[in-house]
């Protein structure tokens, strides 16, 4: 019989990039989602790559219902638990989305262990280790680091990410179940859109590529292309020793300015994309109106480098170079349309 994994979050970026992993690899997929029409487009996508996609399922679930989860989790072996709510205008209250994260991580790892379920692999964020204050200029990230949700430079989306994992782990140790369940921690997540749904994870690209950001912020961030984001996911779901860890998923960190002078080299024809950095000072103005931006305010003027190498060596996985998922990321933005080359 071959091995069933629920995959949630089936039609998102990193989720279906996930599944085209596990269906190359002969795994069938039951696919959670809000909306089958977007799940089917994925479908047809996978099919039209030469994947067998006669061992695709798809349910309908929400992560704030326990309605459905029963038998989303019936006879999977492995869950891969990628779905979070994510709105494209972040809620000013800070809490707003923790509700939703947290719930629905719950209902995944009750209902999966309660199924069976061998082991969970998780997506938590990048956002869940950063966010803290007192940090130096160059920021080491491993698996020991942990933002703090009651920080006040912390924002929606990062406190959301920071308790739904801190909860999962909660629960699993009270449990005994610590070794079947695994988080992984993307950082900015580039590659190619091969799905059309990369909206969040493509859109600073976009942003930087049509001239919506004058100037950019002073902040390093660690960057991995979806393809590897997704490979370590898959890796992680059968390795025994990436049991009860928390894996980063990143590669090369660069400044916002490397980025766009990568941008800029490949795309002559876009002359909006921006060269000079904005003050801190003037960042900082910004965002007090502009919750969009708020997010980067505490990472003015950081360098954030990761201890990669435990990852490496558990999944096999080096990821490739941050050009690369630029790129590769950016001509994607062309072909659907959301950048216009004259």
């Amino acid at each position: 019989m071959t091995d069933r994994v629920l995959v949630t979050g089936f039609s998102g970026f990193i989720g279906a990039n996930i599944s085209k992993l596990l269906l190359d690899k002969g795994y069938n997929i039951r696919g959670a989602v809000r909306n089958l029409d977007k799940a089917n487009s994925v479908v047809d996508t996978l099919s039209a790559m030469g994947c067998d996609t006669s061992g695709i399922e798809l349910v309908e679930v929400e992560l704030g219902s326990d309605v459905g989860w029963s038998d989303a989790v019936k006879d999977c072996r492995y869950i891969q638990h990628i779905a979070s709510p994510l709105p494209n205008d972040p809620p000013t209250d800070r809490e707003a989305l923790v509700p939703e994260a947290r719930a629905g991580a719950q209902r995944v790892l009750e209902h999966g262990y309660s199924a069976g379920v061998e082991k969970i692999v998780m997506t938590s964020s990048i956002a869940a280790m950063t966010g803290r204050p007192h940090k130096e200029k160059i920021v080491m990230l491993n698996e020991s680091s942990w933002s703090d949700p009651e920080w006040k430079y912390m924002t929606s989306y990062p406190i959301s990410k920071t308790r739904a994992e801190i909860s999962a782990w909660a629960y699993t140790e009270a449990q005994g179940l610590k070794s079947k369940l695994t988080t992984v921690c993307p950082g900015l997540v580039f590659g190619p859109d091969i799905f059309g749904n990369a909206g969040a994870s493509l859109g600073l690209l976009k942003s930087l590529m049509i001239g919506n950001l004058a100037y950019l912020p002073k902040v390093g961030i660690p960057l991995i292309d979806v393809r590897d984001c997704a490979s370590i996911h898959v890796s992680a779901m059968t390795s025994e020793q990436a049991g009860g860890r928390r894996l980063l998923a990143t590669g090369e960190t660069l400044w916002f300015k490397d980025i766009a002078k990568i941008l800029r080299n490949e795309f002559k024809e876009l002359k909006k994309i921006p060269k000079n950095e904005m003050p801190n000072f003037l960042f900082k103005a910004i965002a007090m109106f502009d919750d969009r931006v708020k997010i980067l305010v505490q990472d003015l003027g950081k360098f954030y480098d990761t201890d990669m190498v435990y990852v490496n060596n558990m999944t096999k996985v080096i990821p490739r170079p941050a050009k690369q998922a630029i790129i590769e990321g950016a001509y994607s933005l062309i072909a659907n349309g959301s950048v216009r080359i004259r």
